[in-house]
């Protein structure tokens, strides 16, 4: 301001007139610098420059993440079905079995002598069969040539009757007594890892007892049991039937994140979902199958199933850095106008897609919506649209 002013010379003796005059012309100019400097340098409206994104209808995978807990695809517990001294343990702890391997041997000796026993008794009911047969064909000849009377042929046949029975009942004590000589050879019922023997060799062992030798878990596949909200499963549903929400029942699909939080590197299937609600949580049980075969997932360990709840079709994804709340939690975002004018919305937002909002109300395809400078603007401000980089997800978690 100082460069503005002209070089004024005073004069030696100035009178209080001058003086006054003097200070007038001062103020004036000193008015005039300043409103030039204030000015700015072109007379066009300056107008706030605002980041936008425009947004387009697309289909969207839904997904949503669920806890829950892997299962063994079969569980068998190995017990005894007879009773007896415990001879010797064949496998090895925490190794694979195959279906019909030994594991355990009873000591077979006392069911081996029932098993002859019941041989023994077998061949004496064949040899009075045999007896009971040639005495009633003698008989029936008797009794049509009168030498005896029709009462003894009748005890005759009834008698080669009880002997035929007495065979089969025989021919079964000795499927019985093979069965349980067989039930001495303890086998593994399924394919899967065993884990530790709960006896050692020279334990009385009952038959049925209630403390299981060893379980056998099948591990690949394995199952992954989730839990869903029964009104989530009622929203799911109705998308469905109305159309909005588009899925393939048959092959869904679901991803695992590990406990350490690294992803399972295969994918599973949806296999059912529980009929039953349960009356604690109001939640159904999911449950999903994945191939196991390096026996990385073991049951009991907890794990998060992102499931593939369909397809919706013609939505419309936000950006959550464009949209703000209120104070009573409603959903705000503001909009520039094709006529350069910046106004505020309020959206209805049904769920997050990725880094986006899934918006079912509020807002148009083709609009454009403030992402970046919306602290620039008030409503009814102009502004000037610069087109944002953003990647709207298309398929993330719910």
């Amino acid at each position: 301001m100082a460069d503005v002013l002209p070089t004024i010379v005073l004069p030696r003796v100035i009178t209080k007139r001058a003086q006054a005059r003097l200070a007038v012309v001062v103020a004036a100019l000193l008015l005039g610098a300043c409103s030039k400097s204030s000015q700015p340098a072109s007379g066009a409206e300056r107008v706030a420059q605002v980041t936008v994104v425009t947004l387009q209808a697309q289909s969207v995978a839904l997904k949503k993440e669920l806890p829950g807990r892997a299962t063994a695809y079969a569980i068998a517990e190995v017990r005894p079905q007879v009773g007896g001294i415990l001879k010797r343990r064949v496998f090895r702890e925490g190794a694979d079995v195959k279906a019909g391997d030994l594991l355990y041997e009873i000591d077979p000796a006392l069911y081996r002598a029932a098993a002859g026993n019941a041989r023994a008794a077998l061949a004496k009911a064949d040899a009075s069969l045999v007896a009971a047969k040639l005495k009633a064909q003698r008989y029936a000849q008797l009794v049509q040539s009168g030498v005896i009377s029709k009462q003894d042929n009748d005890d005759v046949v009834a008698l080669l009757g009880q002997a035929e029975a007495d065979v089969t009942a025989a021919k079964a004590a000795v499927d019985t007594a093979d069965i349980n000589l067989s039930y001495t050879r303890i086998s593994a019922p399924i394919s899967g890892r065993i884990g530790k023997s709960n006896v050692t060799a020279g334990a009385l062992l009952t038959a049925n007892q209630t403390i299981a030798l060893a379980t056998i878990q099948q591990l690949d596949p394995i199952n992954v049991d989730v839990t869903e909200t029964s009104a989530e499963i009622l929203r799911l549903r109705r998308e469905l039937l109305s159309g909005a929400l588009r899925t393939d029942r048959k092959h869904i699909k679901v991803n695992l994140i590990l406990d350490d939080g690294s992803p399972y590197a295969m994918t599973g299937t949806l296999q059912f979902a529980d009929v039953t609600v349960d009356e604690r949580t109001s939640s159904v049980t999911v449950r999903a199958e994945f191939p196991n075969p390096t026996h990385e997932i073991l049951p009991g360990m907890y794990v998060r199933a992102v499931v593939e709840s369909g397809v919706q079709q013609n939505v419309l994804l936000v950006p959550q850095q464009a949209v703000t709340h209120d104070p009573t939690g409603a959903a705000l975002a503001w909009v520039l106008t094709p006529a350069g004018i910046v106004e505020q919305r309020r959206l209805t937002i049904e769920r997050s897609v990725g880094n986006d909002w899934l918006v079912s109300a509020g807002l148009q395809a083709g609009e454009q919506v403030v992402v970046e400078g919306a602290q620039k603007v008030k409503a009814g401000d102009k502004a000037k649209a610069v087109t944002a980089v953003v990647s709207t997800s298309t398929a993330a978690k719910s």
